[in-house]
């Protein structure tokens, strides 16, 4: 199988960015977005999504780092899946976090669209602005052309909800994005297409 990665460079005026994706990875990571949190949660996609990540991003505020980041990584998932044949497409993940629980659910469809509900207590987790949790999920559903459901049941802390958040996000693709050898050599789906 050809390997399943992606590099993704983006330059505007208000950020540069370079996301370098393998699918196929060990979990390890090196990202450097200038905002702790948000590096904190990306290195739990790479970790738990058992993805190898490299994320290089400087931007003029955080709100356009965080989207500018969604944007490359969800087209690196993109591409990096190519046509998706072979891909079990369809996952979820149920993951605790303390006394916080989350779930996210992903289709692999060819279709971007999210579905986001995760209230934060608080306007910004350590030096992340709590809102660039959904926007984040929604741009990189957007992006990567998938169907996204990712929805915080319930916690007290923050922080443990929006990380176990990302680490069902991550368990979630994991799984989706895993090869079905039933399924090889063949798009999962009845129309033979899946867009991307």
């Amino acid at each position: 199988m050809k390997p399943r990665s992606a590099r993704i460079v983006r330059e505007t005026g208000e950020t540069r960015v370079v996301v370098e994706l393998a699918i196929d990875g060990d979990g390890a990571s090196t990202v450097a977005t200038g905002v702790r949190m948000f590096d904190h949660l990306l290195t739990q996609v790479a970790r738990h999504g058992m993805m190898n990540l490299t994320v290089a991003a400087s931007g003029d505020d955080q709100h356009h780092t965080v989207e500018d980041v969604a944007i490359c990584l969800g087209r690196a998932l993109n591409e990096a899946l190519g046509d998706r044949s072979g891909v079990t497409r369809m996952a979820q993940a149920i993951v605790p976090m303390d006394e916080s629980l989350s779930l996210v659910a992903i289709d692999l469809s060819g279709r971007g669209g999210a579905v986001v509900s995760a209230p934060f207590a608080t306007a910004a987790i350590g030096d992340l602005e709590s809102d660039m949790v959904r926007h984040f999920l929604v741009t990189l559903a957007s992006e990567a052309k998938m169907t996204l459901h990712a929805r915080v049941e319930y916690g007290l802390n923050d922080h443990h909800k929006a990380e176990c958040l990302f680490k069902a996000l991550a368990r979630a693709l994991d799984a989706a994005c895993r090869i079905d050898p039933r399924r090889e050599g063949h798009v999962p789906s009845s129309k033979g297409v899946l867009e991307h």
